[in-house]
């Protein structure tokens, strides 16, 4: 069992990336030259079972003092952000165990993260205060994953993490991360070697990951960027809009706002991030893990308010990194409650590059989050079209997320 910082170790040595910054761009530099190690194919790649794969880490929260002021919250508990942090390093690093050819002193293999497909929270013990429910996550905590899916250059990455209290360690969270392998220059896509499952729980897992890529490849088709909504979708709307007409009026612009409502646009918070070096990851670009701690400390801030307490966290879905974000961005956060349903508050996370040279906005990443309060909260009320369709795809999310758990 290795530590969480003794997995980020563990990627520099593979990689041959340093924590020295000159030394870490002639590193990069020096990877151009393991192109010729890639394979041509898949077939001419090893086998690997999911076994190869297996790592167990530890979080030693409670021997290591530094590490704890920088993971703890004022609750004594752990930060979720931080988690987020961990299990993107965790992915890499079992895909890299996967992949690895031990007789190469470093792999010409990028791993980077290219979705986050699911993380869903456990019940949990809880503790109160303030008048809200919270689920802490303690200190001493482990971490288990392996392989469980992989395609020509795609790798799925199943994670668990448990916590110790009480005398006995319970589970915390699963998360399902999909990896995807590059050239050393990160520029083209790459062969990673095959996966043979073995006994029927292997088999389940690897037929649960073609399951999930055919899940993915629908919800992409069926996108409300895409396509026009469903006739059952249309009628929620339509109905949100004959809700807030105002009847002292014949006028479709007279809108009024229902008893214990919020409109859509009063349930922004908004933030901006300067990328600095120091949030690298080993290929010189800012590490996804930051960006996932970003939204969701972003997130939680906005459903703490909407919901006047703090809330729990039942699911993060559908991360999907569109593109990488560079040293020295600007990065722009917007987090969205797109939709609620009593207890529940689904927020929307969007993040952009923006170039202050060029005024350009490029998306970057798109974050889906699911919260729980101990009270019933106020309904979330597009007013634009536009809103409606951030309300439909959080209504959808949230109903994706009540099926998995």
């Amino acid at each position: 069992m290795c530590g969480c910082f003794s997995v980020r170790n563990r990627l520099r040595e593979i990689v041959g990336a340093s924590t020295n910054w000159r030394d870490h761009q002639q590193a990069l530099a020096d990877r151009l030259s393991l192109s010729n190690q890639l394979a041509g194919s898949q077939d001419e790649l090893p086998v690997r079972r999911m076994k190869d794969s297996y790592i167990e880490a530890h979080l030693p929260l409670g021997t290591d003092p530094t590490l704890r002021e920088k993971y703890l919250n004022y609750l004594k508990g752990v930060r979720f952000g931080r988690i987020l942090e961990d299990l993107d390093s965790l992915a890499v690093l079992i895909c890299y165990s996967h992949t690895h050819n031990k007789t190469l002193q470093r792999s010409p293999l990028s791993i980077v993260t290219a979705l986050v497909d699911k993380i869903g929270m456990k019940p949990s013990s809880p503790g109160t205060t303030s008048g809200c429910t919270l689920w802490l996550i303690s200190p001493v905590c482990d971490f288990t994953g392996h392989v469980t899916w992989v395609g020509k250059t795609s790798i799925e990455a199943k994670m668990h993490m448990s916590q110790y209290h009480g005398g006995a360690y319970t589970p915390v969270l699963d998360a399902t991360f999909v990896m995807v392998a590059r050239d050393p220059e990160n520029k083209r896509a790459a062969f990673v070697n095959p996966l043979k499952p073995e006994g029927i729980e292997e088999e389940k897992l690897f037929h649960q990951g073609e399951i999930n890529k055919t899940r993915r490849i629908e919800l992409t088709t069926a996108s409300l960027l895409k396509v026009a909504p469903t006739a059952e979708e249309r009628k929620i709307v339509h109905s949100l809009f004959l809700n807030t007409l105002d009847s002292k009026t014949v006028s479709f612009r007279s809108r009024v706002l229902p008893p214990n409502s919020v409109w859509m646009e009063d349930a922004k918070v908004k933030g901006l991030e300067i990328c600095h070096p120091q949030e690298r990851n080993i290929f010189n670009r800012i590490f996804g893990g930051f960006l996932m701690r970003k939204a969701y400390e972003l997130g939680w801030a906005n459903a703490c308010v909407y919901g006047g307490c703090r809330p729990n966290l039942v699911a993060v879905d559908d991360i999907l990194f569109r593109k990488p974000v560079e040293i020295g961005s600007l990065l722009l956060l917007s987090s969205q409650v797109c939709y609620t349903e009593g207890k529940y508050i689904q927020v929307r996370v969007h993040t952009e590059v923006l170039d202050p040279l060029t005024r350009q906005h490029n998306t970057t990443n798109v974050f889906h989050f699911t919260f729980v309060t101990d009270k019933d909260v106020p309904n979330i009320v597009p007013q634009s079209y536009g809103e409606s369709m951030l309300y439909l795809d959080g209504k959808r999310h949230f109903n994706q997320t009540l099926e998995s758990q």
